[in-house]
């Protein structure tokens, strides 16, 4: 996915989860929103309700994209976990796994929940993830999509904004979509003191909420990325400041009573069938740094991984920058000496041994490769590869 797509993906998705924000003409709200309750839908006759008609429309294409995620396993996971922080609610929730490779979430006024697989890579844990979702869910509860909305109807015409959502011209125009959604601090120190307060009574460790934050910032400053860039971090402003506070925060909510709160094993099972790709997708966006800092992170909760060694040799042998190629070795050799290397590990070692015109490990590597993988799908190219040094 080129960043074109992708700001026009994340635009439309932008656009459905506003659509629904409009207040409901008969409900005024000053000050703050009134608080959701279980099992409400606006009147057809309302502006609200004609806009979640809308949404409605949205989440029907949503459900017919190629970018969902299928895996029934993954789907059943992520929505348990939203079931057990949402508790009365879980009915008026849906939630969608969406295959993009950075982290978000967001959450439409009507209970359609998004999560991507960037974030899904990132959090270490479940308690992480159930971070995440009750954030997003704290906005819903409390209705700040319908505030916001106002606030944005003062500022420029939506109707017209939009119209750019599919050319080019909108990608200039990010920054100024990220300003328009973004929520006030006011309204961050809200969703995260509810998200707290679910992740409490669902049983979770409040604190793993401020590793998450502490986990994005690492990357985003060790990979030089610029705040704005980022999808996450441009709705949700100073994060050095939200880590205290929500540190000061999820120490008042711990329990120590509770067990460990943050069910690292069961995370780890249920999403198993989705891991590779996840690692592969983030491969594929070619943002070297970046994803080197996010696969070292990976390693700190996982030192004995051998797939995230190989795709961290990856990183180096497709950069190929001053001293990769011996790190790429490094990393290659790490994976193969432990249990669950992928075959592909012998194949990028052979690679880049052919590269270094050291033709007999090459071949050695090449055959192993095939021995592990005898339906490779380049098992002709490999063969190729092995006749020619030999």
């Amino acid at each position: 996915m080129n960043r074109r797509t992708f700001v026009r993906g994340f635009c439309s998705c932008a656009t459905a989860a506003l659509a629904g924000c409009v207040a409901d003409n008969n409900r005024p709200i000053t000050g703050g929103s009134p608080e959701l309750a279980p099992g409400y839908r606006p009147a057809s006759s309302t502006d609200e309700g004609g806009l979640w008609a809308q949404m409605e429309r949205a989440e029907a294409d949503l459900k017919r994209s190629r970018f969902l995620v299928q895996d029934p396993a993954t789907r059943a996971y992520v929505n348990d976990i939203a079931c057990r922080l949402s508790k009365d609610f879980c009915p008026d929730l849906r939630v969608y796994v969406v295959n993009t490779p950075y982290f978000n979430a967001m959450m439409a006024p009507n209970g359609m929940m998004q999560i991507w697989t960037g974030l899904l890579l990132r959090v270490q844990n479940e308690a992480q993830l159930a971070a995440v979702i009750g954030h997003e869910m704290g906005h819903y509860l409390r209705r700040h999509s319908l505030q916001r909305w106002r606030d944005a109807r003062n500022k420029t015409d939506f109707a017209a904004f939009f119209a750019f959502a599919g050319v080019p011209g909108m990608i200039a125009q990010f920054g100024v979509l990220a300003s328009i959604f973004s929520f006030s601090r006011e309204q961050e120190r809200e969703a995260d003191a509810v998200g707290l307060d679910l992740m409490a009574k669902a049983g979770y460790r409040p604190l793993e909420a401020v590793s998450v934050w502490e986990q994005l910032i690492a990357e985003q400053k060790a990979a030089g990325v610029n705040r704005s860039r980022s999808v996450f971090f441009a709705s949700h402003p100073e994060p050095e400041e939200r880590v205290e506070s929500l540190r000061a925060q999820a120490v008042q909510r711990t329990d120590p009573m509770i067990g460990d709160g943050i069910q690292y094993d069961r995370f780890r099972y249920e999403l198993r069938t989705i891991r590779t790709m996840l690692l592969a997708d983030e491969l594929k966006l070619r943002q070297f740094d970046q994803s080197e800092v996010v696969f070292d992170l990976l390693l700190k909760a996982h030192p004995e991984s051998a797939e995230i060694f190989f795709y961290k040799g990856e990183i180096y042998r497709q950069r190929n920058a001053d001293g990769d190629r011996t790190k790429a070795y490094a990393a290659y050799e790490r994976s193969i000496v432990l249990p669950g290397t992928p075959p592909e590990t012998y194949r990028s070692l052979g690679l880049i041994q052919m590269r270094d015109k050291d033709y007999s490990k090459a071949e050695v590597s090449f055959r192993r490769y095939l021995e592990l993988h005898p339906h490779a799908p380049d098992r002709v190219m490999i063969l190729s590869y092995i006749q020619r040094q030999s």
